[in-house]
């Protein structure tokens, strides 16, 4: 089946002690537990060698919306935090006992390698490159500057069955100009443009 694969790990978690890791690692695990929700198609979490961890989507078009959707669940956790992540689309066979670190395929290894390769200020990649790896590129470069308040805001407002910002406003116990202000400095709006048309192709 075609999936989309996300690898990544935490950057810099040399810095964190293991309680701190953990937290970050069970962010994640949050995070992946969200996306599964998204659609009714498969969807497997792992964590991997310490700091390390590995997403499965058999929805492939979610592939932007989910690595932003993590990004942002982190920097909420704490303004530090980040992870990279290297994104593949291609071929893989998901296990029956639905354990990821089973998983195997092309899209598994086009990930993993892409991760080793990721390295200086670049947080993000995408395997095929071209204007895909752009993309990519360019909302890396956007995320790294999210705030705390943002990424809460981005939180709520990531997932594609969201609804209006006055209900996030409501669930943050902010106002809406106070959420419409957190997106517009995180850039939301062209990152959601981005993410449309990934996921709907003109």
């Amino acid at each position: 089946m075609t999936l989309t694969v996300l690898t990544g790990d935490i950057v810099d978690s040399t810095r964190l002690d293991s309680a701190a890791l953990d937290r970050a690692m069970e962010a994640l695990s949050d995070a992946a537990l969200v996306i599964s929700a998204w659609d009714s198609a498969p969807c497997l979490f792992g964590r991997n060698s310490g700091d390390g961890w590995q997403l499965a989507l058999g929805t492939p078009s979610r592939g932007l919306r989910a690595a932003l959707y993590i990004r942002a669940c982190l920097r909420r956790l704490d303004k530090t935090m980040t992870t990279r992540i290297a994104i593949a689309t291609a071929e893989g066979q998901l296990p029956d006992n639905l354990d990821i670190n089973s998983a195997h395929g092309p899209v598994f290894v086009s990930s993993g390698r892409l991760l080793d390769s990721i390295s200086g200020h670049t947080h993000m990649a995408h395997a095929a490159g071209g204007a895909l790896n752009a993309t990519v590129v360019l909302a890396d470069h956007i995320a790294q500057g999210w705030t705390q308040a943002q990424a809460r805001s981005l939180c709520e407002l990531l997932p594609p069955d969201a609804g209006p910002r006055e209900d996030a406003a409501k669930r943050l116990g902010v106002s809406r100009p106070a959420v419409n202000q957190a997106l517009w400095g995180a850039g939301f709006p062209a990152l959601d443009q981005a993410i449309k048309d990934w996921e709907h192709p003109r």
